[in-house]
């Protein structure tokens, strides 16, 4: 397990990796990734010299954090790329050219969440996936307010009207579910 906000909050990450199925030559997003990139560097790494990882974030300190460790770390296959998800078409990736895209904690921070979820399928290829990770509709003593939570059946509702079919749902941790939908 690992955590994903200051140590509170627990996603398993291993399982999240395993119920992909990644392959050496995929192009994968990750869509609001985070200034520690708890996706980012696992995905690249399995991804290995062929694939490509792109950290999107709409923070500019964001993606300087995640570019210091890609200098560090020598890190080849990773492209920090600045966006703001909410606005179609602003992501500087090409339409359908995303094998898989992850939106991870990133749904319940948005004001718009059908421009994100339009802007992750815009991006997709057609067959590709979609992992989304949000926090359980349960009243917790954490994490964000129950208002700001992403109903599940909404979700699943929202995003198969936008084109997208169930694949499977999954629970990543105590506190979150998880769901992967395909492109159609």
């Amino acid at each position: 397990m690992y955590s994903i906000t200051g140590g509170n909050i627990l996603l398993d990450i291993n399982l999240i990796l395993d119920k992909i199925h990644l392959k050496e030559n995929m192009k994968v997003a990750d869509l609001g990734c985070g200034s520690s990139g708890h996706f980012v560097f696992p995905i690249a790494n399995k991804l290995g010299k062929s694939g490509i990882v792109y950290a999107v974030d709409i923070l500019k300190t964001v993606l300087e954090t995640i570019n210091k460790r890609i200098k560090q770390e020598n890190i080849k296959n990773i492209k920090t790329t600045w966006s703001d998800l909410e606005i179609f078409g602003a992501t500087r990736i090409e339409s359908g050219s995303i094998d898989l895209a992850f939106l991870v904690n990133t749904l319940y921070q948005a004001k718009n969440r059908p421009a994100i979820l339009r802007e992750a399928i815009r991006i997709l290829k057609k067959d590709g996936r979609l992992i989304i990770v949000e926090w359980k509709n349960s009243s917790l003593p954490f994490g964000p307010p129950a208002q700001e939570r992403v109903k599940e059946d909404l979700l699943k509702n929202g995003c198969q009207k936008l084109g997208l079919k169930l694949e499977e749902e999954f629970n990543p941790g105590q506190y979150h579910y998880g769901m992967i939908f395909s492109k159609l």
